[in-house]
């Protein structure tokens, strides 16, 4: 597997200029080019040579952007039409992946739409729409090594335009690194990394289902969406979460374990009671005195 963690030079370009259209990234060592494709700007994208390529195309709904279909064709363009037209699949934004040297066959597709929907789900940040695994093809190992390298490249495309469709939220390996946050007030007993992205409460995690405190509606509707999903489940009394999960905030996650408002640089803490507001500033601290030294 390719190191995520090397430096890339990213180059992303607004063909109209509007940051909010069409966007098209590649990596400037890669012939692999992934465009984000608006809805409202699809008439623009069908006038593109791309748009008759053989592609890899994810397609993204959803209020908080988080249902994901993943699909391939040999003329991407058309099919995106196809969803356009029919109405079976609500989406917002097209991503599709292709080669500048158009070189992409169906099989190179076929076996990444698998591969795409395998490690989607995997990674349980989308809910996929996708009703089965895609068509895995025979696929010759040379073949086989094009793609997974394709797919990765695309994997840090996605990322980069902020669809982490392919980006586990914390894997085990970080676990045994990264400082483990706590929140245990009030019958809350959950645990949580803190990431560029936000807050991960992890797994496991638990807090009551009601509270004695007067609160706001919205917190439950919050709990009764992760409920419906199954990000988690009800277990006695107890809501408890099924799979890792990303809140923006640190607040957001602890107001949602809480069902109150909370200041969550202060509700999360480690194992020695230091806080997250005191552990970020110590982290710092640090950094700007070994800076010093070096200087």
């Amino acid at each position: 597997m390719m190191n995520h963690k090397r430096p890339r030079t990213i180059q992303i370009f607004l063909p109209s200029g509007d940051p909010s259209g069409i966007r098209i990234a590649e990596q400037t060592t890669s012939i692999i080019r992934l465009i984000e494709v608006p809805r409202n700007d699809m008439a623009d994208f069908l006038k593109m040579p791309e748009a008759k390529q053989v592609g890899l195309y994810f397609l993204v709904s959803g209020d908080n952007k988080d249902e994901l279909y993943v699909g391939q064709s040999g003329d991407v363009g058309t099919r995106l039409m196809q969803h356009h037209k029919n109405g079976k699949k609500d989406w917002e934004r097209a991503l599709v992946l292709v080669s500048l040297t158009n070189n992409l066959t169906q099989t190179h597709v076929l076996y990444m739409e698998s591969l795409s929907i395998e490690k989607a789900r995997h990674c349980q940040r989308y809910e996929l729409l996708n009703g089965n695994g895609g068509q895995k093809p025979h696929t010759p190992i040379p073949l086989k090594a094009d793609c997974d390298e394709i797919h990765e490249i695309g994997r840090l495309l996605l990322a980069t335009l902020g669809y982490p469709i392919f980006e586990s939220l914390a894997e085990p390996a970080a676990l045994k690194t990264e400082q483990i946050f706590t929140c245990n007030r009030t019958g809350v007993d959950a645990k949580g990394i803190f990431t560029n992205e936000g807050m991960v409460v992890l797994k496991g995690s638990s807090a009551p289902m009601m509270t004695k405190r007067k609160t706001e509606q919205r917190f439950f509707d919050k709990r009764d969406r992760l409920l419906a999903k199954g990000v988690i489940t009800s277990e006695g009394e107890r809501s408890v979460f099924q799979r890792d999960y990303l809140f923006q905030t640190p607040s957001g996650a602890s107001m949602f374990l809480l069902l109150a408002t909370s200041n969550g640089w202060k509700d999360w803490k480690t194992e020695e009671g230091v806080t997250l507001h005191e552990y970020q500033g110590r982290t710092i601290d640090t950094a700007a005195a070994e800076s010093s030294n070096v200087e």
